[in-house]
């Protein structure tokens, strides 16, 4: 046996063909495809097709009198396969496919390899399953030169992981999380991505690695999974932003103003509280979506303080800054609400994320940064940074996260009780939030509100405005964040003072939400806010005014339905904004950030458009 130039195996118990046009090698062989028959494989530039040997009249033949469907060359782009192997000698399985008019059955032994890529459901796009193609060839060189030929071609493809740090929840949803693990783990070996894994123990134990990880040390890695719920990878999130990124506080009214003293303590200064109706922002050095470096002395800029009030976390070398286009993180669902993974992916399923994570898929991921000014209105001024990936919320929403806590014997069904409960209960808060209106956010506004006001105080209108959705390849979101398009952080035109101007609402609230992304879940399938983007920059804040029950439960069913207008109420506020003040005038105020309990009398939020980068493509529909 001889080897051409073309890496074409001559021999006579083989026929392949390799076959070269000057520009690119068109590489060409009979092999058997397992449930198929034997194929032409053809090597392209993106990918690889096949199709059967036997071509029939009018393209269609019959096999035990059932007439069979028409052939058509079938294909696998390199960006869908994560991994090919070789499986050695071993027996070929039958094909239930005609071969010249009669019905073939292979019963040899041959060498084998294996192609591992995915394919979308034909009913479901958004899941992805894997999708396993078996060649077969007498010839043992002739297999080898397939594999390396694809495996070649894989490394070629860009972003995909080598090396992960994992961690998982052991007790996330129904306590599925090793199980989960032990689902998708196969997936990577495959892929051929080394991973670390980390089941924690405790509470705030992957905080806690992750705050006090070097730069040097995390960056080894391409990325961080979670195989958890939102609340274990707001965790993750929290422990990798609190020592990394720095950054001012949020913006403020001028009536509102958060200073640092000679000591290093933060103070906030109340103007007038009368009815303002709005005021124009001054505050040009803490305009949102501002990534600035740290000064020395620290003054008017966030550092991360834990609920326990420690700061026990590892100075960064700077040797590795924030942020690192290349660092990702994943999320394999196993939480009970799994918010963010919907809004990502499409769905919930685990083997679907593990796919992303292995072929590389990204998109960046807006981030709310939420500041804790008072926790109790007695208690002192001291700054709390938090961070959020998906949602904020009061009144209703911190309601049920804290009647749930009594009831985690339950598993995911606690939220559906408390959530019941907290209705039944139909209590409201005397608030007050100040937010930025944006420029964007005026023409929307000034058209909805004449909208509203020409159906005569209508409780809720049936007509909608238009909705741009976000989907894979989102044309607002593949619009880059500054700092990867310049190389240096600037704020984006959202956040100009000259642009924006301050707003409030004051009264009793049911409910004031802030939704970093629509928050799409199995109780809501079209999310919070339908049309909110993973990477737009803004924060979609939502206030529900004291109305009655039925009309609540009308909103509420509302956002239980495809299809939906939870938000076309007239006691129903949405702002599109970048930054919002809160200030609660009752004795509890108990907030909800990723599924995580946040005790806050006093807060304020801004956003920071495609801080983190995700393994995910965005949602297929």
């Amino acid at each position: 046996m001889e080897r051409n130039e073309d890496d074409g195996i001559v021999g006579e118990n083989s026929q392949p063909r390799a076959e070269c046009d000057g520009q690119g090698s068109a590489l060409s062989s009979t092999l058997f495809l397992d449930h198929v028959g034997q194929v032409i494989l053809t090597f392209n530039s993106d990918g690889l097709s096949w199709k059967l040997v036997q071509s029939f009249n009018n393209d269609e033949s019959t096999c035990l009198g059932i007439k069979l469907a028409s052939k058509s060359s079938t294909e696998i782009k390199f960006s869908d396969v994560y991994a090919v192997e070789f499986i050695n000698y071993g027996l070929a399985h039958e094909s239930n496919l005609p071969s010249s008019g009669r019905c073939l059955v292979h019963n040899d032994e041959m060498y084998r390899f294996t192609v591992h890529g995915v394919q979308r459901s034909t009913t479901q796009p958004s899941l992805w399953v894997p999708a396993v193609y078996t060649f077969g060839h007498k010839d043992l060189q002739t297999c080898l030169m397939w594999v390396n030929h694809t495996n070649a071609s894989l490394n070629l493809e860009l972003g995909r992981p080598r090396n992960l740090m994992v961690f998982i929840h052991p007790s996330s949803g129904k306590g599925n999380g090793c199980r989960t693990w032990e689902t998708v783990a196969p997936i990577f070996s495959r892929a051929k991505v080394n991973t670390k894994v980390i089941v924690t123990q405790r509470a705030g134990q992957a905080f806690h690695v992750m705050a006090s990880t070097s730069n040097k040390e995390l960056y080894s890695y391409d990325g961080v999974v979670a195989v958890g719920g939102d609340g274990f990878f707001n965790e993750i999130l929290n422990g990798f932003l609190s020592s990394r990124h720095k950054a001012p506080y949020p913006p403020s009214p001028t009536d509102i103003v958060h200073s640092v003293d000679g000591n290093g303590s933060v103070l906030i200064h109340h103007g007038s509280s009368g009815t303002v109706a709005e005021s124009t922002s001054q505050n040009e050095d803490l305009s949102p979506l501002l990534t600035t470096p740290r000064q020395e002395n620290g003054s008017g800029f966030s550092t991360f303080r834990t609920e326990d009030g420690s700061s026990n976390i590892a100075d960064q070398d700077h040797d590795f800054p924030f942020p690192e286009e290349r660092f990702r993180f994943g999320i394999i669902p196993a939480g009970s609400t799994d918010a963010i993974v919907m809004c990502t992916t499409g769905t919930r399923d685990p083997i679907t994320s593990a796919l992303h994570i292995v072929l590389g898929k990204r998109v960046c991921l807006d981030i709310a940064q939420v500041v804790r000014w008072k926790t109790t209105s007695a208690s002192k001024v001291e700054p709390c940074v938090r961070y959020a990936a998906s949602f904020a919320g009061y009144g209703f929403y911190g309601d049920v996260i804290t009647e749930s806590e009594k009831y985690r014997w339950m598993g995911p069904k606690r939220y559906d009780y408390a959530g019941t409960k907290v209705f039944l209960r139909h209590r409201s808060y005397e608030a007050e939030v100040a937010y930025l209106q944006v420029k964007s956010e005026v023409t929307n506004s000034t058209s909805e509100r004449g909208h509203l006001s020409s159906q005569i105080q209508a409780l809720w209108s049936p007509n909608k405005s238009e909705r741009v959705v976000c989907r894979v390849n989102c044309s607002v979101c593949n619009k880059k964040p500054v700092w990867v398009s310049t190389g240096s952080p600037r704020a984006t035109p959202y956040s100009r003072p000259e642009e924006t101007r301050w707003l409030r609402s004051k009264g009793r609230f049911l409910s004031v939400g802030a939704a970093v992304i629509s928050c799409r879940n199995e109780r809501a399938p079209d999310g919070l806010v339908a049309d909110a983007h993973l990477s737009d920059g803004f924060l979609n804040l939502i206030l529900i005014k004291d109305c009655p029950h039925a009309l609540y439960l009308w909103h509420l069913t509302q956002l239980a339905r495809r299809g939906g207008s939870p938000l076309n109420f007239n006691f129903v506020e949405h702002h599109k904004t970048t930054a919002f003040v809160f200030t609660s005038f009752g004795t509890e105020s108990v907030w909800n950030l990723d599924g995580e309990l946040f005790q806050a009398h006093q807060l304020s939020a801004q956003v920071f458009r495609g801080l983190v980068s995700l393994f995910a493509a965005g949602p297929e529909v």
